[in-house]
């Protein structure tokens, strides 16, 4: 095809989605956005948005139910799960006016909605109308992933698409899934009242962490009377709405079966790449559904891309958004920029929060990495006292020379924390570099810089020690 009508199409207007759009149509590119529901996608509909506000509501009925902790007089939080889910659709409202269509149309976009297809690799049909483009990208996200378990197409059950839409008391909630949507979903329900049973088919929690990592947050759960089934496969389910019952296999064969009114979905995610047309195009996918993709987010079609959660990579919001960018220096300025594969944060935003980068003390020994380990406990941390936040700990790997491979944190704020190494590691800092920096007292930031000083520690040895004193005159023990 010679010419075309636009320099990009972008399918999918989520978060990689829109930042593409926005972006080409910044740089002076012809652009046509396609989203076959509304502006926003997962993340501001049914994902970061709503579950963080969720979470903070929940966080303040643990604070009302706790506050002889500090001091003040402790009540049990008088809580309306319709009232707090009608904050959550209020917070949502507040930053959809950022992704709403007149603004992208404002900036010359032409937002087409309604479901289409690959006609060919270079024309892309929407209830009849033909968008041909230089470049496609698809970016059409994903969805909840549902398990076939017995029973479960006759029974209600709730995913992250819908949890939120919530407005009656929720007595018992079974959640599926420890991963980070079922810990901080379960972990919000329990604090706003409801009791919460989470069933996870592996040994623990949050099972890409650590184990030391992830037995912080189990540990916080429990104490806060979650009911965690670990090593526990679900073999059946059954009931109606109000009255659901779990049936699991525990490790050592023994059947337990679970009695909840609220069944939650939490069990991982799958592509949305069904219907777009993708074989027409030239598009495969992998076994998992994904769109193939090499490290410039081209896929096998020479003049498509894709970014986001549907290429199957790392699914955060800030990782499409890190997409859209590479997608836009290979499309428009055929510049061969790469997606980063090293240096890549995330958090789960449970209480304690979880924030890692770079390899984790797992992966390390799994890799054959050769590696040191090093620990500071927020408990150590004054301002972590003042605030009554003590649990949790920093841990940092480096190499033999100190050079940082990775970092977890486990605390409160952990996801703010983290990005002090997110810098050092794109840098290829080492730990003494985060040891010599000046840190505001009393920051809970200082366990950065304590953690860093436990490496410089380690490398002072009794027989370098004995050296100094001689070199200096030192007359210490």
């Amino acid at each position: 095809m010679t010419t075309t009508e636009f320099d990009l199409c972008v399918i999918g207007g989520g978060a990689g989605g829109l930042v593409v759009a926005a972006g080409g149509a910044s740089l002076g590119a012809k652009v046509a956005l396609v989203e076959k529901h509304r502006l926003g996608g997962d993340c501001l509909w049914h994902g970061c948005v709503p579950s963080k506000a969720l979470i903070q509501s929940a966080k303040v009925a643990h604070l009302q139910r706790h506050a002889d902790l500090y001091g003040l007089p402790a009540q049990p939080p008088d809580v309306s799960l319709g009232a707090v889910m009608r904050r959550v659709a209020a917070v949502i409202k507040t930053i959809e006016v950022h992704d709403s269509p007149e603004r992208f149309r404002g900036m010359g976009i032409d937002v087409v909605f309604g479901a289409g297809g690959f006609t060919d690799p270079h024309t892309f049909e929407v209830d009849g109308r033909r968008l041909t483009a230089k470049n496609f990208v698809i970016a059409t996200g994903s969805r909840p992933l549902v398990p076939p378990i017995a029973g479960l197409e006759q029974v209600p059950y709730l995913t992250n698409e819908t949890v939120f839409n919530l407005d009656e008391p929720v007595p018992h909630l079974i959640v599926l899934g420890g991963g980070p949507i079922g810990v901080e979903l379960a972990q919000a329900f329990a604090r706003l009242g409801s009791q919460v049973s989470i069933v996870q088919r592996g040994p623990q929690l949050l099972h890409m962490e650590d184990r030391d990592v992830a037995a912080v947050v189990e540990e916080r759960l429990r104490a806060e009377g979650l009911h965690l089934h670990v090593d526990s496969e679900v073999v059946r389910v059954a009931g109606v709405a109000g009255a659901v019952q779990v049936t699991l296999k525990e490790l050592d064969g023994a059947e337990t079966t679970l009695h909840g009114t609220h069944l939650l979905i939490a069990t991982g995610r799958r592509a949305n790449g069904e219907q777009l047309g993708l074989e027409a195009a030239g598009v495969q996918l992998n076994e998992r559904g994904y769109v193939i993709t090499d490290p410039r987010l081209r896929t096998t079609a020479p003049n498509i891309y894709a970014c986001g959660d549907i290429t199957g990579r790392y699914l955060f919001t800030h990782m499409a958004e890190h997409h859209a960018g590479v997608v836009l220096r290979n499309t428009l300025f055929r510049l061969p920029a790469q997606v980063e594969r090293r240096v890549i944060p995330w958090c789960t935003d449970s209480d304690p929060e979880v924030a890692r980068v770079g390899l984790s003390e797992s992966e390390a020994r799994k890799q054959n990495v050769t590696h040191d380990v090093y620990r500071f406990p927020f408990h150590d941390i004054d301002r972590a006292q003042t605030d009554g936040t003590t649990a949790g700990f920093a841990k940092i790997l480096t190499d033999h020379k100190g050079r940082l491979l990775g970092a977890t944190l486990v605390g409160a704020h952990a996801g703010e924390l983290i990005h002090e190494y997110v810098l050092a590691l794109a840098k290829k800092m080492k730990a003494k570099d985060l040891s010599g920096v000046i840190h505001v007292y009393p920051t809970l930031a200082q366990i950065n810089r304590r953690v860093a000083d436990q490496r410089m520690k380690a490398g002072l040895t009794p027989a370098l020690k004995k050296w100094l004193q001689r070199l200096f005159r030192l007359r210490g023990q």
